[in-house]
Formats: structure tokens, C-alpha cells, sequence
């Protein structure tokens, strides 16, 4: 099974590593898929400095790769992968599973792609790339939050 793990990832936090290693061990390939969304604002850095960050991360690994999409839909992209391909979410809270459910049923509905969902770990739940984003714009250290 292929598992699509789309993100902004700004940044990508030890929440989402977290859900990445957990997936690896029970799919044939993962692709973590960082979007460019115009809506959110990258304080953390370009795109391109992401996806090189995040393939650092797992370079040893090589059923993970690191792919990059902007101006198509998530659904679009996870059936480019084959008609096995499903998308990989994380969930922190009863507020991300409401939010996901609705995007996971528009998804199944539009191209016929499946979500998996992946409840955090205790420890990471709290980490929010948001919040992240928010420290770093007053200068906080954030290094406790990322991988």
C-alpha cells in the first residue's frame, strides 16, 4: 500500500515524524507530499528548504520519499500514485477528526481516495505547526518541537 502524508509541514514537527515512522511499518511506500498553500503564511522557510529538510530526515529510508505539489487537489495527486494509494492524516483532537472526516468524505466522493487516519502520540498532540510559527515570530526556541 502507498500512504500520501500531504502537508504544508511549516514546519514539519516531531508530531508529524511521529505519524511518519508509525505508517512506515505497515506500508509498502510512503510519500510525504508538501504543498504550497497561498493561505497559509511560511514564516519557517521556502518551500524548497522544507522538502530538503524533510529528505534529511529520511534519506536511510527508502520506501519514504518527499514530493512537492501545488495547484491540484490532494485527491488528484494521491490517485496519481495508483488506485491503491491512500492518504495518510494525522489526528491531534476531536477538532482535527471534524475537520478531516468532512475533507476525507469530499476526497472518497471526488476521485474515490481513502483516508487513513493516525491518532498522535499523547506527547506530540499539543504540537501545532501554527503555534510553532507563532513563537518563532517572537523569537522563542522551538528546537523541543522539531525533529
Amino acid at each position: 500500500m502507498t500512504l500520501v502524508y500531504p502537508g504544508t509541514f511549516s514546519p514539519f514537527t516531531r508530531g508529524h515524524h511521529a505519524i511518519v515512522m508509525r505508517a512506515i511499518t505497515f506500508a509498502d511506500r510512503l510519500v510525504v507530499a508538501v504543498g504550497k498553500n497561498s493561505v497559509k503564511e511560511s514564516l519557517v522557510s521556502p518551500l524548497s528548504e522544507r522538502v530538503e529538510t524533510i529528505r534529511r530526515l529520511y534519506v536511510s529510508i527508502p520506501h519514504i520519499e518527499v514530493v512537492t505539489y501545488e495547484k491540484m487537489l490532494t485527491a488528484d495527486l494521491v490517485r496519481s500514485f495508483g488506485k491503491e494509494a491512500v492518504i495518510l492524516r494525522g489526528i491531534r483532537s476531536f477538532s482535527d477528526f471534524e475537520y478531516e472526516q468532512t475533507v476525507a468524505e469530499v476526497n472518497r466522493r471526488l476521485n474515490g481516495v481513502e483516508t487513513l487516519f493516525l491518532f498522535a502520540e499523547p506527547s506530540y498532540a499539543h504540537i501545532r505547526s501554527s503555534v510553532i510559527r507563532e513563537l518563532l515570530r517572537y523569537g522563542k526556541d522551538v528546537a523541543d518541537y522539531l525533529p
